[in-house]
């Protein structure tokens, strides 16, 4: 994750995002995947995409990250039409098409973990 300062109420605190590098070489990982499952029912590559983008949103789930995973999503999206359009040269699949029937098969971005100071701000009886 890439810390970066921000002033807030007079203090501060970290924005807490995906690196983008981290990011471009998981998306690469999963073209490549794609590209070897081109040919693969539909309903498999949709249930392992499903386990792949739920994986990495379970980890970079945080407060100022929704913006990386949302392109995060969308490439993943567009890589996955990509490979349909592959299948054939006389493919029909358009984006919209595509947004009706496969869209909501990927996870949404939800935010599954508090800011860092909630998390950290235990209270022990010591």
């Amino acid at each position: 994750m890439h810390r970066r300062p921000v002033v807030q109420e007079e203090r501060f605190t970290r924005r807490l995002q995906t690196i983008g590098k981290r990011m471009a070489a998981k998306l690469k990982e999963i073209r490549r995947e794609l590209e070897r499952r081109r040919h693969a029912s539909i309903v498999e590559t949709r249930e392992w995409l499903k386990t792949v983008v739920r994986g990495y949103f379970q980890y970079h789930a945080l407060p100022d990250n929704q913006q990386r995973m949302r392109q995060f999503r969308g490439d993943v999206l567009r890589g996955w039409l990509r490979q349909l359009r592959r299948r054939s040269p006389r493919s029909h699949w358009t984006w919209e098409r595509f947004l009706e029937r496969l869209g909501n098969a990927i996870p949404a971005v939800e935010i599954l973990h508090p800011w860092p100071r909630q998390r950290f701000a235990a209270r022990h009886s010591r």
